[in-house]
């Protein structure tokens, strides 16, 4: 099995998830400024990778902070975090994970640099452990929202890949497979990045989990035709009233999956719901070059001097979401009371 990230005495390996599905390639990535240019450009994606990430790379540059000065070292140490704070707006995990590093750092800042760097390193290393284990949680959950021979339609990346192992929505597919269901997957392409298509379709050859891809403009034909049972995506950014912040075209489909009935779930771990923010309009939709749209790699697909525009991330409003499922349960409407009631459980021991 394939490691989306992991830690070693040289640097942060993880695998280039833009050269996929050609090639399988894992970069050492021996700086922080090497792992947030590798957020930034989309080396690694998914919100809870992208944390994960995040917090390696934060503890990576605190252990090559050259100075013994402890009012140095911490000016330097806050440089580091606001360096990866404005690699990508969208995805509140990575916010989360810069906020739990400099906690650890706070917290230890008197007790001399050498245990602040390894505490560092060990809440790292703690976020990528938890990730995964949240991630089996939660899949455990959402499985039991999904029936024998079921056909489950997914939408962008929210695999193995997208975190750090094991995944959000393809996490419950793959408990639904493990407690025995026959389960198959309708994987959009996910225009213009093509993770539906390059990662999701790849990830699921690899269990052997049956998966058809389809172009993002063809789910409605399938809702129609009765070939889709539910919907599962992951999330970026879960906003306190339930809205969902995910990859542009999410919104798309819920407005057709409630026009059919089918039920619209959203696979996100807790530390992706952000209660500070009230409802959708308040989350930043990052916006990325329109190269991605008018090429498909090196190769353009519009005529010269084509303008487009290309938002990463949709909203979609919370009456289009039938449940969201966490690693501590699954919400259901109305989500400003369910949410904030999963929120507030206390936290699970992981081991």
């Amino acid at each position: 099995m394939f490691k989306t990230i992991e830690w070693t005495d040289e640097g942060v390996v993880m695998i280039d998830q833009r050269k996929l599905p050609s090639q399988e390639v894992y970069p050492v990535l021996k700086t922080y400024g090497e792992v947030a240019h590798a957020i930034k450009e989309m080396v690694i994606r998914g919100a809870p990778a992208i944390g994960v990430a995040a917090a390696m790379g934060i503890a990576l540059g605190a252990r090559q902070i050259k100075t013994e000065n402890p009012e140095e070292f911490e000016k330097i140490f806050f440089n580091i975090c606001e360096t990866f704070a404005e690699t990508r707006p969208t995805a509140v995990n990575l916010f989360w994970a810069i906020t739990r590093m400099k906690q650890v750092y706070l917290k230890l800042k008197e007790t001399g640099l050498r245990s602040i760097v390894a505490a560092l390193k060990n809440e790292a290393l703690h976020i990528q452990k938890e990730d995964v284990l949240l991630n089996r949680m939660m899949g455990s959950h959402g499985a039991n929202l999904i029936k024998d021979q079921d056909c489950v339609l997914t939408h962008c990346n929210a695999g193995a890949l997208a975190t750090a192992g094991y995944g959000t929505a393809l996490g419950v597919v793959r408990s639904a497979v493990e407690q025995g269901k026959r389960v198959s997957v309708l994987a959009d392409e996910t225009r213009p990045f093509l993770q539906g298509a390059r990662l999701t379709v790849w990830e699921l050859q690899k269990d052997q989990i049956p998966v058809t891809l389809i172009t993002d403009s063809m789910a409605g034909y399938f809702m129609k035709n009765q070939e889709v049972n539910c919907v599962v995506i992951g999330a970026d950014r879960v906003a306190a009233n339930g809205d969902v912040a995910n990859k542009i075209g999410s919104y798309s489909l819920a407005v057709l999956a409630r026009e059919h009935g089918i039920p619209f779930y959203v696979a996100a771990p807790l530390s992706t719901i952000d209660l500070n923010v009230s409802n959708g309009e308040e989350i930043p939709i990052e916006q990325r070059s329109p190269n991605e749209v008018i090429a498909l790699g090196k190769t353009f697909i519009a005529p010269d001097g084509t303008r487009a525009k290309n938002p990463a991330f949709d909203v979609t409003p919370n009456i289009y979401v039938s449940a969201i499922i966490t690693e501590k349960g699954i919400a259901r409407p109305p989500f400003v009371e369910s949410l904030r009631l999963l929120k507030n459980l206390p936290s699970m021991k992981l081991t």
